[in-house]
């Protein structure tokens, strides 16, 4: 076990990318329609010339409506092409969508919106349904737009009947530029307009109005035939202005009285014929909202707006498109910063920590790095309100049932639901053993095919001809054209062709592929396969490794997109052929099936901490044979999810000399990636093994001295804690250690521990109490952790990818290990030719060794020195992307202990509750 399992940390960033300044704050609202959408005031687009009437009255003729009206619309139009600009500064690939659901054949509005959109940059999408359509047809259309990220703002352009509440509130509040929702219509009425988006006929009302300069303090209002979010909108902002507001529906009784009464009517749908226009008294102004902005349905007898006896009709229309335009710019504005650095409203979840605590600690042989991993963020989100997220491994089968246990951490920081955290969780671990298995089987399927079929025969069954029909698959041309044979006809290929087309030749002694479970079982390390009279005489000997050894897994943690694992999958090398080159999965043709069978195991499983702080878990190669570390994918999503003050805790395997080295080197490189700090987890009992300490065994009582204070013990086991610093300092980045307490440290071995660190060249030292306490008992570690990630990081890589890579194993055997040199056995010399010879010379190096030791030997503790680094095997994972040699004696199936951790697992039958697992 080494000293002390270093635990990865970083507020991970992107080279090359410091933080930038927040947006510049967008213009000032204007004090005119009653706040509207979210910030409100940012202007609009688009620009129409506006129709002038004459009207007879008792004010005398009409004259042109006065530049007022136009002006309002530019000056919309401009602010918010301005706040775009602004916001596409700082982000220059943002453009804002409105979806417009239309259900019926008038294009009028689709036509203004459009040009609109397009004088502001912003894109339009319309979604055209028939004009019968049902109300859950209409609501399977919202819903779709609800989902799509692209889409900031939503708006329906449906029939007045169609309008329930069911379908309204289908519409996601924060794409609700139209402002019916409930939740929007609260808000306002409330007073939280700058909250929420406000009916953009409403706030052209009140706009015209102001604009006009009409006075609304005193002033009596009449609005006559509006119904739902528009009734309720105007009314909310004519008070707000002062006004007195009286609503009424056209067949209302004494409808002439309230006329007369009235100093400005609003006509919210379009006027009856019956309704006389002399009831309306002259010198009162009147506004038209009866052009009905969602149906599309101009309302009968229009009367525009009368100021003195002038009339300008559609100015309410058009205003109102202009003021939905700037709430979509509004609302892209928001979903900008909530991308940015917005503090997440995590309600998180208090803790009542027992004493003692009731759980035994999760790994009886490790130091703690998954728990510390869980404290740390805990502490950083519900104690300190930082947003952060832990990003994890996801446990193997082998060591849950084997010697360690589960990896969910222990005692009050720790992974919830634990059970499906340790025992199979989405299933990911079974999709690469399916996946791994369909490769190793194809592999032999074609050898043995190869080996009893003529050209011909291959031929006509690799192409066969279905329904009278024969053509290549995508796949088959694809190896085509690696093959240089440029032709998509299976009858056009000559002889010579067909051959290099169909025998793959691969040599059996150079495969590399093996089959993989999910059990520690140390009888699959060496078997004969094919044995059976059907093989007809084909067999050879092969292994199963470990399932989380298999490359995929590898490919799985390194991945960035579907496209790319796809890519990385198909260029798995599994063999060479017999002329001595590289055998692909993609030869196999087998890529899109495997892609197929991880398509799920692609996305992250997100879960919990004890105390509601989110958590990634997401692929699991060990660290001590394959590079262990958690996903790509996880860290880059939880970094655009924590915004650019938070953290992302990402965990690496064992110690600094194995999963921090291939974190740095490995796992950078593929990401681009940068750490800002490395949380390094020691242990009074590690340092005292090191220090000379008698053995650890799994399952057996510990000796005293690692119960009882011990000062010269843990002094000299220190000597490992400073090589593991100086590792990580080889790399350029800060170091944290954070010392895991046992309720058996004493004080004085803590200090002493916290002291050497720091003349080590740590850049804090800090006890930790996160297993008897939670999130609380690291509080200290997070501001440590805080402090050295603001200082920033002089980050390097150990070597250059370009060495050769006998060289690049030495680097690392000789600056991270300390060894003197390494020793190539000829067979690991012979793969280093070979696979330089293929072209795979460039690749960085994943070196699976043990990790009890910073040597290959397990019982050398301490700081082993001129030891000479013996290299078995190499072999190459050229989808994953890196060359891995083999040290020592190093197995990649683990086997199963005297006494498992099985014995002790069980399930409640009568509660289905599982037990003993931890």
């Amino acid at each position: 076990m080494s000293a002390r399992l270093p635990l990865l940390l970083r507020g991970l960033r992107r080279p090359g990318r410091p933080p930038g300044p927040p947006l510049r704050p967008p213009a000032p609202a204007r004090a005119s329609g009653g706040g509207g959408g979210c910030g409100g005031g940012e202007g609009l687009l688009g620009q129409r010339r506006l129709r002038d009437a004459q009207v007879g009255s008792s004010r005398g003729q009409g004259s042109r409506a006065p530049p007022v009206r136009g002006s309002i619309v530019r000056e919309v139009i401009q602010n918010s092409k301005e706040v775009l600009s602004l916001l596409q500064e700082k982000n220059p690939t943002f453009k804002p969508v409105l979806a417009i659901i239309q259900a019926g054949d008038d294009n009028l509005m689709q036509e203004i919106n459009q040009n609109l959109a397009e004088e502001a940059g912003l894109n339009i999408t319309h979604i055209c349904l028939p004009p019968d359509s049902s109300e859950d047809e209409i609501i399977d259309e919202i819903l779709k737009i609800n989902e799509d990220t692209r889409v900031h703002g939503l708006a329906l352009q449906i029939s007045e009947s169609s309008f329930s509440n069911k379908v309204l509130n289908a519409l996601k509040p924060e794409k609700d530029v139209d402002g019916v929702t409930d939740i929007n219509l609260g808000r306002l009425v409330r007073g939280d307009a700058h909250e929420c988006y406000v009916s953009p006929v409403a706030r052209a009302v009140i706009e015209l109005l102001e604009k006009s300069g009409v006075n609304l303090d005193g002033k009596k209002i009449l609005i006559i035939g509006a119904h739902g979010s528009l009734e309720a909108a105007l009314q909310c902002l004519f008070q707000r202005r002062g006004s007195m507001t009286m609503t009424s529906q056209w067949k209302t009784p004494h409808l002439q009285s309230k006329l007369l009464e009235a100093d400005i009517v609003v006509l919210g749908s379009p006027k009856p014929e019956d309704i006389p226009l002399s009831w309306i008294q002259p010198g009162t102004t009147v506004l038209n909202c009866s052009h009905d902005f969602l149906s599309g349905k101009l309302g009968c007898g229009s009367l525009g707006v009368h100021f003195n006896g002038l009339i300008a009709e559609d100015d309410v229309s058009l205003l109102a498109a202009a003021l939905r335009i700037q709430n979509m710019v509004s609302s892209g504005r928001r979903w900008l910063r909530e991308q940015q650095h917005a503090r997440w409203r995590l309600h998180c979840l208090k803790l009542q920590p027992l004493s003692p605590v009731p759980r035994i600690t999760p790994t009886p042989l490790g130091e703690g790095k998954s728990t510390v991993t869980v404290g740390l963020v805990q502490a950083l989100t519900a104690h300190l309100n930082i947003n952060s997220f832990a990003c994890l491994r996801q446990p193997s089968q082998g060591p849950t049932f084997g010697v360690k246990g589960g990896a969910a951490g222990g005692g009050y920081a720790q992974v919830i639901p634990m059970e499906e955290f340790n025992l199979h969780l989405t299933g990911d671990i079974h999709a690469i053993t399916a996946a791994n298995n369909l490769l190793a089987a194809a592999i032999d399927t074609r050898i043995l095919h190869e080996n009893t079929q003529t050209d011909k025969a291959l031929y006509n069954r690799l192409v066969p001809s279905v329904n009278g029909v024969r053509e290549f698959s995508s796949i088959q041309l694809a190896r085509l054209k690696k093959l240089g044979i440029n032709k998509t006809d299976p009858s056009a290929l000559t002889e010579e062709e067909v051959s290099k087309f169909a025998r793959l030749n691969i040599d059996p002694s150079t495969i590399t592929w093996q089959r993989v479970l999910d059990t520690n079982d140390r009888f699959l390390r060496k078997m004969t396969i094919g044995q059976a009279p059907t093989e007809k005489g084909y067999s050879r000997q092969a292994q199963f490794d470990i399932a989380v050894a298999s490359e995929i897994m590898a490919v799985l943690a390194l991945t960035d997109s579907l496209a790319d694992m796809k890519e990385r999958l198909g260029r798995m090398v599994v063999a060479s052929d017999k002329d001595g080159q590289p055998v692909t999965a993609e030869d196999l043709g087998v890529t899109g099936a495997l892609t197929v069978l991880m398509k799920d195991a692609i996305k992250p499983n997100l879960m919990q901490t004890l105390e509601g702080t989110p958590v990634f878990v997401h692929a699991g190669p060990f660290a001590n044979i394959a590079h262990g570390n958690s996903s790509v994918l996880a860290d880059k999503i939880a970094l655009k999810l924590v915004g650019e003050e938070g953290f992302v805790v990402t965990e690496a395997g064992f110690g600094a000399d194995i999963g921090m080295e291939k974190f740095f080197n490995i796992k950078c490189r593929a990401s681009g990636l940068v750490p800002n700090a490395v949380v390094l987890v020691a242990t009074v009992r590690a340092l005292k093994m090191h220090g000379g300490g008698p053995s650890v065994t799994a399952g057996v009582p510990l000796k005293r001295e690692y119960t009882e204070e011990n000062i010269q013990l843990v002094a000299d086991g220190c000597c490992n804690l400073q090589k593991q610093i100086q590792i990580a300092q080889l790399f350029g980045v800060p170091v944290i250690v954070a010392l895991n307490v046992f309720k058996t440290d004493t004080r004085a071995e803590i200090d002493l521990v916290c002291e050497l660190a720091k003349r080590a060249g740590a850049f804090d030292a800090v006890p930790c109490y996160h297993w008897s306490i939670g999130g609380k008992g690291t509080v200290e570690l997070a501001r440590a952790v805080r402090e050295a990630a603001s200082k920033g990081s002089r980050f390097r890589f150990l070597y250059d990818v370009q060495l050769p890579i006998v060289e690049k194993i030495r680097t690392i055997a000789q600056a991270v290990y300390g060894a003197k040199d390494i020793e190539l056995s000829p067979e690991a010399q012979s793969k280093i030719d070979r696979y330089t010879q293929q072209g795979f010379g460039n690749l960085p190096i994943c070196m699976a060794k043990t990790h009890l030791s910073l040597s290959h030997q397990p019982d050398k503790k301490g700081v082993p020195r001129d030891f000479i680094l013996p290299i078995s095997d190499v072999r190459a994972s050229i989808g994953a992307g890196f060359i891995y040699p083999l040290v020592g004696t190093m197995s990649t199936m683990p086997g199963l202990p005297t006494r498992p951790c099985f014995y002790d697992i069980d399930l409640d039958t009568e509660t289905e509750q599982v037990k003993g697992l931890f």
